[in-house]
């Protein structure tokens, strides 16, 4: 069993009430647009941390990559940061989630929390956490909190963390 925390678009500003509600996580993603390094580095403190670089990291000043494919309890997991929105994908990533979907494809960009199944791509969940920061045009910030165990994904929480 493991525990994810999942935010995107912190965009410099790491909200401190992330480490009371991934206190009890296994690992932490980050769907793109860090923002400062320093944000990376205290997550990289508190718990083992999975990143893609987003549209406003600095690509000479991250070892992060633009995206990220794994295996984890049973489950293969997609995590990029422009990824679009089914059924409206981006046409970069599109063919590649049509030739071989995952389980779990997940990004951010685009600041729209949504949690939704794909049945045209083997019913893939796609999961976008929303923005955890300050700068975008979204009023609330999010995160998201589930759990992966055997092949299965379970106690899906969307955690607001208050008006940006």
């Amino acid at each position: 069993m493991t525990r994810i925390g999942l935010l995107s678009d912190t965009h410099s500003y790491l909200d401190p009430q992330v480490f009371d509600y991934f206190k009890d996580c296994h690992e932490i993603w980050h769907a793109g647009d860090i923002g400062a390094p320093q944000v990376l580095e205290q997550l990289k403190a508190f718990k083992p941390v999975r990143a893609v670089s987003g549209n406003i990291d600095a690509k000479n000043e991250w070892d992060w990559p633009d995206n990220l494919r794994f295996t984890l309890e049973g489950l293969t997991v997609w995590i990029t940061h422009i990824g679009g929105s089914p059924p409206g994908y981006n046409p970069i990533v599109r063919p590649l989630l049509r030739a071989n979907p995952p389980d779990i494809f997940v990004c951010g960009h685009s600041h729209i929390l949504k949690v939704a199944r794909d049945p045209k791509l083997n019913n893939l969940l796609y999961i976008n956490p929303g923005a955890a920061g300050k700068t975008g045009f979204h009023q609330v910030r999010t995160c998201i909190r589930f759990t992966l165990d055997a092949a299965r994904i379970s106690g899906m929480e969307v955690i607001e963390l208050g008006r940006k």
